[in-house]
């Protein structure tokens, strides 16, 4: 099957797959199939991550039928390595659309950059297939919000690649706080602290061979084309809002598992861009966040070469990180102990008191980690088959990104302390804050208002 083979549609309809495409695809997975039969996958999104996924659902049983990007000078690099494993080479596409019009696939993979994110998701819930989504859920609240809508209407599978929900040992620590054996926790510290120097400004130029950039930019405002918006996407305001949204929401996620919260009732921002380079994005910023009797703060730099993420051999091994040094760790403070928590392994600690001031705290507990990726594509994978909500619903998704989102807000609106109303998911009374919770769309690419 090929893009050009696909009837011409625009947009804002489809929202508008052909409803004989909806109905066939809600009936052919709506009862599950087969523990025999495999998966059939289409994956939207290859150049990155996408990639990665492709061949892990691959080796865990799944077929992918098909492959989407739309840059094509991607395509045979990605056979040879799905095909290598499952031993039949997947079709290619350059529009996500051709996957959904395909009866035979179950579901689909977006793992587009964040500005392509709810499209996708909406129309293929909407063509009924189940979804496999890359964190953050969405470029902007309100697309996650219409990415929810779609997945109760239709009735779908949608889980966010935020694989902590599938590891057993996040969920012992969940255990072990609410046992009460942290005692009472009335703060949190979440870090993202990286080393990521901004881009040096460089002049537009032709896109690469393969690449249709008009297409890539989607919903964002038209231009020409720039490799540092291409390749270091993450850095600009038009599709994603910096390593707060690219890559926090994971440990957001563990954080929010860990509280047992959902909504704060404040938030507000710091930060700034501190050294020179161009992206939009704050290298440097700490959110703190309001609930109902605890604390929670989010502390982001791009400049802090020192600090690392979990590093493989402790991902996979009986190891822990050297936690003061860890890019990607969560502290539990409670009144008997303080847990430090790894993300994609890792594991936890927990400490007491310190004899001396000069000592580390006496070691209360602690359980090894690995890293939850193959559990949970495999949650996914049965998911579809059992029609059993996923460990990480499309709304967990959206509550963890969301939280990422408020904290941008509150940057760009010069650090203002904002009210946050948990059942509207808006700010009362604050339209300046309000507008920033959606975008303007480029036409056709508009998330509707009805999905």
């Amino acid at each position: 099957m090929s893009a050009q083979r696909i009837p011409r549609r625009t947009f804002l309809k489809c929202s508008t797959v052909a409803a004989s495409s909806i109905a066939l695809g809600s009936a052919q997975v709506a009862h599950g199939f087969p523990a025999n039969e495999k998966a059939v996958l289409g994956v939207i999104g290859i150049r990155g991550r996408g990639a990665a996924l492709a061949q892990g659902f691959a080796r865990e049983g799944a077929r992918i039928a098909s492959l989407c990007d739309v840059d094509s000078s991607l395509f045979a690099d990605r056979l040879k390595a799905v095909a290598a494993l499952q031993g039949k080479t997947p079709e290619t596409v350059k529009d996500y659309r051709a996957i959904l019009d395909d009866h035979s696939v179950d579901a689909v993979v977006v793992a587009t950059p964040d500005h392509w994110h709810a499209l996708p998701t909406i129309h293929a819930c909407q063509a009924g297939k189940d979804v496999y989504v890359e964190k953050p859920v969405a470029h902007n609240v309100r697309e996650g919000q219409k990415m929810i809508a779609a997945a109760r209407k239709y009735e779908r599978i949608v889980q966010v690649g935020t694989q902590a929900r599938s590891g057993p040992y996040v969920h012992k620590a969940v255990d072990y706080i609410r046992s009460g054996k942290l005692g009472e926790v009335r703060f949190v510290k979440v870090f993202n602290m990286k080393s990521w120097p901004s881009p040096k400004p460089t002049p537009d130029e032709p896109a690469p061979a393969g690449l249709d950039f008009d297409r890539w930019l989607g919903a964002a405002p038209q231009r020409a084309y720039n490799r540092n918006r291409h390749n270091a996407w993450n850095l600009y305001w038009d599709y994603s809002g910096g390593d707060i949204v690219n890559d926090a929401p994971h440990q957001m996620d563990i954080a929010r598992l860990l509280i047992g919260r959902e909504y704060p009732r404040s938030v507000i921002a710091k930060g700034g861009k501190y050294f020179p380079g161009d992206q939009d994005v704050p290298d440097t910023q700490v959110v703190t966040y309001d609930f109902d009797g605890l604390i929670m703060t989010l502390e982001l730099t791009l400049w802090t070469p020192y600090m690392d993420k979990i590093a493989q051999d402790v991902r996979e091994g009986d190891l822990f990180p050297y936690w003061p040094q860890c890019a990607t760790r969560v502290e539990v403070y409670g009144t008997k102990g303080v847990m430090y928590m790894g993300r994609h392994g890792g594991g936890w600690q927990v400490f007491g008191p310190a004899r001396k001031q000069s000592r580390p705290g006496e070691l209360i507990a602690q359980e090894y980690g690995r890293v939850p990726e193959r559990p949970h594509l495999q949650n996914f994978l049965e998911c579809i088959r059992t029609r059993k909500p996923p460990n990480a619903d499309i709304r967990e998704g959206h509550l963890s990104t969301l939280l990422c989102h408020l904290g941008n807000i509150s940057y760009r609106l010069g650090g203002r302390d904002l009210k946050w109303d948990a059942q509207t998911e808006s700010f009362p009374g604050d339209e300046e804050a309000n507008r920033l919770l959606k975008r303007t769309y480029r036409q056709p690419y508009e998330v509707p208002d009805s999905v």
